[in-house]
């Protein structure tokens, strides 16, 4: 079992490795067990292996001077809880389905929750919960409820009229 300290000097050497002055994507990788994974719940997405600092490199084009405020931490045994603000300027580009939102510069802190996961004193998964609604609103991208309420009355309409 890792020491508390032990836990918590991991975890903060993680948050170091994809700070935007440092952005040691290989550091973070060696981080991790060799069977660990990094989860970006929120946007359903899993990455493992040599992935695993896929997103370290996509917050650092978002987010040029990222940088992580830790706001609570917490360490159980193997479990390393964090609350955080991710912050950064928009630099962009940002893809999307609709197509790229192009840099603007506006200044985004945008919450998130993280839990770490530890064996033998490397992370062997990692659970990351992004505030997207909050970040999407930053960058000026504000949801279409009339669209929506549109959509769903026209499908209520078609299966009522079946």
């Amino acid at each position: 079992m890792t020491t508390r300290a032990e836990a918590e000097a991991v975890v903060r050497a993680a948050y170091h490795a994809a700070e935007g002055s440092v952005l040691d994507v290989e550091g973070f990788r060696n981080l991790f067990t060799e069977d660990g994974v990094f989860n970006n719940v929120v946007a359903g997405e899993v990455y493992r292996g040599e992935h695993l600092g896929d997103m370290v490199t996509v917050m650092g084009q978002l987010l040029p001077d990222v940088h992580r405020e830790l706001h609570r931490f917490h360490v159980t045994d193997d479990l390393v809880t964090v609350e955080l603000t991710i912050e950064g300027t928009f630099g962009g580009p940002f893809p999307t389905p609709a197509g790229v939102i192009p840099p603007n510069g506006a200044k985004l802190s945008i919450p998130t929750a993280d839990f770490w996961y530890l064996e033998d004193g490397k992370i062997k998964e990692f659970n990351c919960y992004v505030g997207v609604s909050v970040m999407l609103a930053q960058l000026g991208v504000h949801p279409d409820f009339a669209a929506a309420v549109a959509a769903a009355t026209t499908t209520t309409a078609t299966t009522t009229a079946r």
